[in-house]
């Protein structure tokens, strides 16, 4: 790859010659507009000018994907052509500024009139490039020192209800939860700063039970605080977990944006949790949006330390496919010789029962194996829960069917005759 441009791999769907989209996007996202105008020089044009590096047009479709008002109104009835386009930027016209990486590879390019359908897929950047962006403090190594956990999937849990409870409340649920033996607890997406149970009442009261735990116990549970909220507040709510010796905040990760992510990673040595809910908008339609590959080579270069991926046989509509390649992409250093790896986290309807298929997909440890129901709601209580995950975990690792384990785990026993159904 040339040092100096970073690349983005996209596919597009349209009427037109693929090629001729293909110029369009190049000059939308770089130098051009719908035609060339006073000082568009020759001598600017390549020295700015993005550049389609390859075409590769796969099979057309009869219909189109999404409405297009400009090509309806020009008659276009198809085919409607597919083709895959790598184009290649100058890493000049962005520099450092990661808002702006993100508008150069998408922005305007979801509305272009020549396409009825746009979705980024990949992302790669040059080694110097990225090195100019933000690198994750924790990560996956920090994370397994800041909790104690040298081997094995780190089993974590979700509070329940999502929201509601009082700051005594939520306390009270977590010394449970620590006595439990997990090992990370996070907040809900929507439980951030409520009138119930303020941060500023949540995080003492919280930390005063995960001091408390480890003082009797020495294990330090990793709580991900959910501070999402404007920029300053959250250097403050950071400040505030940082104090009562937390190790761990949540942000929601599409809705705070890139440049709330980047201040607060410059801000804190914490772990930073990267929620990813509303990621479903931009990723569902086939034809629209962006691949996770693409959405966390971003999000990671904010600086973030942990990446949702959902959870294998879950409850949410991602094919588990696409869970297992999330995963990986957490895995992949953004360019060679450099460790900037995130621990995925794999939540969402998870139970000891998800457990052998999380295995086998991954054949990795580095994970935040995250269970809200499958711990709270396990009928012996949450310590039997967590029992019945790590029963699972090492029943999936030894290749010892859980059933045939569950002989002489009475918690993976009890949780696949609770769950099973």
């Amino acid at each position: 790859m040339n040092a100096d441009r970073f690349e983005a791999t996209y596919l597009i769907e349209t009427p037109l010659a693929p090629a001729q989209v293909a110029e369009v996007m190049a000059g939308e996202q770089s130098c051009g507009t719908f035609t060339r105008v006073e000082g568009e020089t020759d001598a600017l044009r390549l020295r700015a000018r993005a550049t389609v590096e390859s075409i590769d047009e796969l099979e057309a479709v009869d219909a189109p994907s999404l409405p297009n008002a400009l090509l309806e109104s020009k008659g276009h009835n198809g085919p409607w052509r597919r083709a895959r386009v790598r184009i290649s930027f100058p890493v000049a016209n962005v520099g450092a500024n990661l808002p702006t990486l993100a508008a150069t590879v998408s922005g305007n390019l979801y509305d272009l009139g020549e396409a009825s359908g746009l979705r980024l897929e990949s992302m790669t950047l040059p080694a110097a490039y990225r090195m100019r962006f933000d690198l994750p403090k924790v990560g996956v190594a920090g994370t397994r020192k800041a909790t104690g956990v040298a081997s094995g999937a780190l089993v974590g849990t979700i509070l329940k209800p999502n929201v509601g409870f009082s700051a005594a409340q939520s306390a009270e649920l977590v010394a449970r939860l620590c006595d439990a033996g997990v090992d990370f607890i996070k907040d809900d997406e929507v439980c951030a700063d409520p009138q119930h149970a303020p941060l500023a009442e949540r995080v003492p009261a919280v930390m005063a039970v995960v001091r408390a735990h480890q003082e009797r116990t020495g294990k330090h549970v990793m709580v991900a605080f959910n501070i999402t909220d404007e920029t300053d507040a959250m250097k403050r709510h950071a400040d505030l977990v940082e104090r009562e010796g937390g190790s761990c905040v949540m942000a929601s990760l599409n809705w705070c944006g890139f440049s709330a992510l980047q201040t607060l990673r410059r801000h804190t040595g914490l772990a930073l949790h990267g929620h990813r809910n509303g990621y479903g908008a931009l990723s569902r339609h086939p034809l629209l949006g962006m691949s996770f590959q693409a959405y966390q080579t971003l999000w990671r270069l904010a600086g973030v330390d942990h990446m949702h991926v959902h959870g294998l046989q879950g409850k949410f509509s991602q094919p588990d496919e696409e869970v297992i390649a999330s995963a990986h992409d957490c895995y992949t250093p953004l360019t060679d010789g450099m460790d900037d790896r995130v621990m995925p986290a794999f939540s969402s309807g998870q139970w000891a029962g998800t457990v052998p298929a999380t295995w086998a997909a991954v054949q990795n440890d580095d994970l935040l194996f995250m269970s809200g129901g499958g711990i709270l709601a396990h009928p012996g209580g949450p310590a039997a829960g967590v029992a019945s995950i790590r029963q699972a975990w090492a029943a999936a690792r030894e290749g010892v069917a859980l059933g045939d384990h569950a002989r002489q785990a009475p918690e993976l026993a009890a949780a696949l005759a609770f769950f099973g159904h």
